[in-house]
C-alpha cells in the first residue's frame, strides 16, 4: 500500500505546504478513501507541527509508513520488514510546496481562495460554498474548478487549519476520529536499527 501511502502523502503536501509553518494542533486520525464504496481503503495520519505520518491499514501491521518534513521538504519511507528507510529530498515535490508558499500565509480558512489563487492555478476558480459538519466538526467547504473544468472540494476544520475531506476526479476521502494532542516524536524519525538505502538518481524523478 506504499502507492496509496504516497498518493495521500502527495495531496496533503501539494494542498497544505505553507500551512505548516504555522502554529496548529497536533492531531491523529483515520484516513478513508471515499472513492472505494462499501470496501474503503483506510490508513492513519499523524501530524506535528511541520512533520507528518501516513501509514496505509495493512502497513501498520508491519510498520510501513511515510513521514513527510515540511521544514526540510524531505519524504522518508519505512520498509519495516527489512528494516530499511529510503530518505528522498522530494525535488518534484518541492517545486510544487514553492508554489503554494502563499496558501494559508494570512490563515484565514474563512477567506482560503484568495490564497488558492496566489498558487498559481492559473485558469482555476475558487469559491466559498459555506459552513458544514464533517464527523462532528465545523468545517468551511470551497470548490475549485480548474482550467478543464474538474471540479474538486475540500472541507477546511477551522481549529485543525487541515482539510477533514475532499473530492475530486482522481481522489476522496476524509479523516475520522480525529484525537487532538501532542505526537511522539518517535512517530517521525526512522527506528533504531533501520538501515538508510541509497537511491539511484534517476527515480528520484519518478512521477507521482
Amino acid at each position: 500500500m506504499l502507492r496509496w501511502i504516497a498518493r495521500i502523502s502527495c495531496f496533503f503536501a501539494f494542498v497544505l505546504a505553507s500551512s505548516f509553518v504555522l502554529a496548529q494542533s497536533e492531531f491523529s486520525a483515520e484516513i478513508v478513501d471515499l472513492q472505494k464504496p462499501g470496501t474503503p481503503t483506510q490508513g492513519k495520519i499523524y501530524f506535528a507541527k511541520d512533520k507528518m505520518r501516513i501509514e496505509s491499514q495493512s502497513s501498520a501491521r508491519t510498520g510501513g509508513a511515510v513521514i513527510v518534513n515540511f521544514a526540510t521538504q524531505t519524504s522518508m519511507v519505512l520498509m519495516a520488514e527489512k528494516h530499511m528507510y529510503m530518505e528522498m529530498p522530494a525535488q518534484s515535490q518541492s517545486q510544487r510546496m514553492g508554489s503554494t508558499a502563499a496558501f494559508f500565509q494570512t490563515g484565514d480558512v474563512e477567506n482560503a481562495c484568495g490564497d488558492w489563487q496566489k498558487m498559481g492555478h492559473q485558469g482555476s476558480s475558487c469559491h466559498k460554498v459555506g459552513s458544514e459538519t464533517i464527523n462532528g466538526r465545523s468545517t468551511v467547504k470551497y470548490e475549485t474548478t480548474n482550467a478543464s473544468g474538474d471540479v474538486s472540494h475540500f472541507w477546511l476544520d477551522p481549529k485543525l487549519r487541515f482539510p477533514v475531506k475532499w473530492d475530486g476526479k482522481n481522489s476522496g476521502g476524509e479523516l475520522r476520529n480525529i484525537q487532538e494532542g501532542t505526537q511522539p516524536a518517535s512517530l517521525f524519525e526512522a527506528p533504531a536499527g533501520f538501515t538508510k538505502m541509497n537511491i539511484p538518481g534517476g527515480m528520484m524523478q519518478q512521477p507521482h
